[in-house]
């Protein structure tokens, strides 16, 4: 018992020639999933980075719940007081000897008069002061401070405990 293959309408044994010839053309279409995933990856790579690129000092801010400063075109300049009492322009450590110079340049430079203190939570209200001091004697009078939202208000009813 044999098997045996018919032939084609289109006549004797050309069937199998034209079979390979059409597997053996170049296919035409672009697979776009490939694509769709790795632009999905890279879309949450870069949603987790984001907020670790924010410049500045490790700080634990106190909370408040006052509300946000509105934003401006200029990015504002930001002074940070860390835990152990360093005090940053931005994220450069400046000694408190060389603040009030380098704030003078700093305010000589900027349209904006507005300035951000971030103060770790832990620090001294005197050192704080002293700061804000620095700032006021460098030209900047718009001092804002830098809390974390969420904090206690002071008119919240109690609970009963």
């Amino acid at each position: 018992m044999g098997a045996r293959t018919m032939p084609s309408a289109g006549g004797g044994g050309g069937g199998r020639r034209r079979r390979s010839a059409r597997l053996s053309q170049p296919m035409s279409e672009i697979n776009v999933t490939p694509f769709v995933d790795v632009m999905l990856v890279l879309l949450i790579i870069f949603m987790v980075a984001a907020p670790l690129l924010t410049s500045g000092v490790p700080v634990q801010l106190p909370e408040t719940a006052a509300a946000p400063l509105p934003q401006e075109q200029e990015e504002p300049l930001t002074i940070s007081v860390g835990a152990d009492g360093t005090t940053s322009i931005g994220s450069t450590i400046v000694a408190r000897e060389e603040l009030v110079t380098r704030l003078r340049a700093i305010s000589a430079e900027r349209d904006s008069p507005r300035v951000f203190l971030r103060a770790d939570g832990s620090v001294p209200y005197e050192q704080v002061m002293i700061v804000m001091g620095a700032l006021n004697a460098g030209g900047f009078r718009d001092i804002g401070l830098v809390t974390d939202g969420g904090g206690p208000t002071l008119d919240a009813p109690e609970g009963d405990g």
